[in-house]
């Protein structure tokens, strides 16, 4: 399914960066994996107009732009900074890349307080999932990150900036302000982290990569019923393929059979059977934590 194209790359800050290059999913889309979180480019190859997606782990700012480089044949920014949400590892890089390129960030409203400084996330459940992952979570940063001199919230129309025949899709669970992106062309998805490909609780899956429908990361979900809801919609489009936030793209039937039962069987397959949000979600209608309860 996926075209390969290696990119050589140079390890920055200490972080082990696999050499498996980017994988094109359509003439105009491609992901990297970084260490163990996706970056995604929109844009046609040796083409100046492209857009990133989600800015993957802190100390990844060189490799994203000479990802990007090395792809559309150009060292000059992007049209936009697009995120499917804020959590670190979808924003380690986001106020580098944002300093050195000057271009504006699109996000949903509910998500600004994580990125302008006002708020944190709600502490990450380490007792969910059964993995190291999830037992190393309360190490991971929460925020506030403040990226508010770029700032801006998705048109109300649904369109995606920079990204014809687009649409984004409100898919809350995760985090509050989570979207992601569909396009009925070809039936693309790219679902952020509304549901993944890879177990990302345990660091084997990780490390591995085999790909399999998976819910939202569990140690950082904070409203399972809305992340249930989120995941049902997105079955109900019937993707030909899907980019995740974690894992390989997957394509094809047996992926929709796959989504189809995660939508169907969620409550049993993807929701942790004592989670601290499994009863008690953080879904504070500004995008923040309800005070006190984090």
């Amino acid at each position: 399914m996926a075209q390969q194209i290696p990119i050589n790359e140079s390890t920055e800050t200490g972080i082990e960066i696999p050499e498996e290059g980017v994988f094109e999913i359509a003439p105009d889309l491609a992901y990297r994996r970084l260490a163990l979180v996706n970056i995604m480019l929109f844009g046609q190859p040796h083409q100046p107009e492209w857009v990133l997606i989600d800015a993957g782990l802190p100390g990844t700012a060189g490799i994203i732009a000479r990802t990007a480089e090395a792809r559309f044949a150009t060292d000059g920014p992007p049209a936009a900074i697009l995120l499917t949400h804020g959590h670190f590892d979808h924003v380690g890089a986001l106020t580098t890349l944002a300093e050195r390129w000057g271009v504006p960030i699109y996000a949903h409203p509910l998500e600004h307080p994580y990125l302008d400084g006002t708020t944190a996330y709600p502490k990450p459940d380490a007792h969910v999932g059964g993995g190291i992952m999830s037992m190393l979570a309360p190490l991971y940063p929460r925020g506030p990150l403040s990226v508010s001199l770029w700032l801006r919230a998705y048109p109300q129309d649904g369109t995606v900036p920079h990204m014809p025949g687009w649409r984004w899709i409100h898919t809350p669970g995760h985090s509050v302000g989570h979207v992601s992106f569909w396009r009925e062309s070809d039936r693309c998805l790219i679902a952020g982290d509304a549901f993944i490909t890879t177990a990302q609780e345990s660091a084997y899956a990780v490390t591995v990569q085999e790909p399999e429908l998976h819910g939202p990361p569990m140690y950082f979900t904070h409203d399972w019923q809305a992340a249930r809801d989120s995941v049902q919609r997105l079955a109900k489009l019937a993707p030909e393929v899907v980019v995740t936030g974690h894992g390989r793209a997957m394509h094809g039937e047996a992926m929709r059979t796959a989504l189809n039962r995660l939508a169907t069987d969620f409550d049993r397959v993807a929701v942790p059977k004592d989670g601290r949000y499994v009863n008690q979600p953080q879904t504070a209608a500004d995008g923040s934590a309800y005070p006190g309860r984090n």
